[in-house]
């Protein structure tokens, strides 16, 4: 059992909340109330950005002392919005969020993943057709595998998960957001993820 914060109570966050705490974890979610983040992130050991991407930084990086020593799971990719409201174009090309947040956060192990994907398969990968992949991004082994282990309890096979390396990596899979209005457009709102095929 581990104490984790979801920041963000939306979709993602609500999901990924319940899933995790069916898993047996204790699990405290916090909405934009005045505080909310920053006494739910101090008694957390892991805590989880389902905050909207072009938000984040400013909102996280405002919780560097929270923050301190934590493992920070980035669940969110920071896009401006089309007049659809889907993703347009990405706010950090030639970076990612990811990198931005490890920047603002020296003294945080951030870990990049889960966001190559349609919220419901966050929580649920084995419910669709052909399996799915998960992403990794990191600097620190130990985070990674700690958070490995959590995409465990979600129900993911450590077979689906791929390590990518540094937190550099998570340029790559920021830019997989630009697949997902266009396949939305063609296809609906059915859960689909990026996988790689071998």
């Amino acid at each position: 059992m581990t104490t984790i914060a979801v920041l963000g109570n939306g979709r993602v966050g609500g999901n990924l909340a319940a899933a995790l705490a069916r898993a047996g974890h204790e699990v405290t979610v916090a909405d934009r109330a005045p505080g909310a983040a920053a006494g739910a992130a101090l008694t957390a050991r892991i805590v989880i950005n389902a905050t909207p991407g072009a938000g984040s930084l400013d909102r996280l990086a405002a919780l560097r002392e929270e923050l301190r020593d934590k493992i920070l799971v980035d669940v969110s990719n920071a896009t401006t919005d089309g007049p659809d409201g889907l993703p347009a174009d990405l706010m950090y090309p030639g970076s990612s969020l990811a990198e931005q947040l490890q920047e603002a956060l020296p003294e945080t192990r951030v870990v990049k993943t889960l966001n190559t994907m349609l919220f419901p398969v966050m929580t649920s990968p084995a419910t669709l057709a052909r399996t799915p992949t998960a992403f990794l991004s990191g600097e620190d082994l130990q985070a990674k595998q700690t958070v490995l282990e959590l995409l465990t309890d979600l129900g993911w096979q450590k077979e689906w998960i791929t390590d990518l390396g540094g937190i550099r990596t998570a340029r790559a899979t920021e830019a997989a957001i630009l697949f997902v209005p266009h396949v939305i457009r063609s296809a609906g709102f059915t859960p689909f993820a990026i996988s790689i095929a071998r």
